[in-house]
Order: C-alpha cells, then structure tokens, then sequence
C-alpha cells in the first residue's frame, strides 16, 4: 500500500479484493495473487504496478467481483475501510459482492473463504441472499453464468452455513 500510494498523483480508492482480503483479515496465511480495483482508474498507478509486481515478488491483477457478476447495489458503502497511505485510501471491496463472486464461481478455495466469513460474521446468509435477488435480472449480462444454477449455489451456501451452526 505504502509503494503504490508514493505513485499517486491525485485522491483514488483502492479496493482489495480475494485472497488479499482474506489474507488481511486473517482466515489464509497466504495468497498467490492480489486483486484490486482502482477508483478512479490513474495512470501514474497503473503505470507503477509491473514495477511494484516485480519489487515486492507478487502478481497483481486488476480484477474484481464486478467483472463476473453484476455489481451489488451500495458496493461501495459496504467496502470495508483498511487505511490511508498518501492520496490513496485502501478498502476491502464489499464482502458480499466478494461472496456472491466466489460461490458463482465455486472453487474449493472459494467455498472455503465464503464458510469463513460466514463463521466469522462478514456477511449475513440473509443478506447474502437479499443481494443475489436483486442482482438476479441483471444475469442476462454475463453470458457465462447459468442464473438457475447461481442461485442454487447461493442457497446450498446459506443452507450449509445455518446447518453448521446448529450442529
């Protein structure tokens, strides 16, 4: 955060994003790539990330749950803050948006992240399945994903999370 905050010109948003949040948080040890997404896009960032990628030995790759489901209303005010380094103010990108993306996607490592801030208290079953509603019409724009499949993956995720917590 530090090295990409010496590269800003002006006032931007960076939102973290997968392993990285999970990481941050505390539920991995490690990650194999940091996603962000940089609010507004600058150049003088994005112009210092292969840089960076190469400084600090790590892949970064623009990337963020809107790019593969429809973007969660009030995203943003859901983001969790991090910190402020210079001109940049890091956040977690919203956890449900996180969520949904991961059980859409269905990994193993997924599966697993979205248990975790289930158990953790992240983000609600309820409200999980409140946000999916309202993205639902929205499916159509992302051809890749099988809407009546998605919305079963999102109900077997809350059924197996409210089962574990009665056992």
């Amino acid at each position: 955060m530090t090295s990409l905050a010496r590269n800003a010109t002006g006032n931007a948003r960076v939102y973290f994003t997968g392993g990285a949040t999970a990481v941050l948080l505390g539920w991995r040890d490690s990650t194999i790539d940091v996603d962000i997404l940089i609010v507004p896009e600058a150049d003088a960032l994005l112009r210092a990330l292969p840089e960076l990628k190469e400084d600090l030995q790590i892949n970064v790759e623009l990337a963020s749950p809107a790019h593969f489901i429809p973007e969660l209303p009030d995203w943003q005010e859901r983001s969790l803050f991090i910190a402020q380094e210079g001109q940049l103010s890091f956040f977690h990108y919203d956890l449900y948006a996180q969520a949904l993306a991961k059980i859409e996607r269905g990994h193993s490592l997924d599966v697993t992240d979205v248990r975790e801030m289930f158990r953790r208290g992240l983000v609600k079953p309820e409200q999980t399945t409140k946000l999916f509603e309202e993205i639902a019409p929205q499916l159509y724009r992302y051809p890749a994903i099988d809407p009546p499949a998605f919305k079963q993956a999102v109900e077997e995720a809350v059924a197996r999370f409210q089962s574990s917590r009665h056992e």
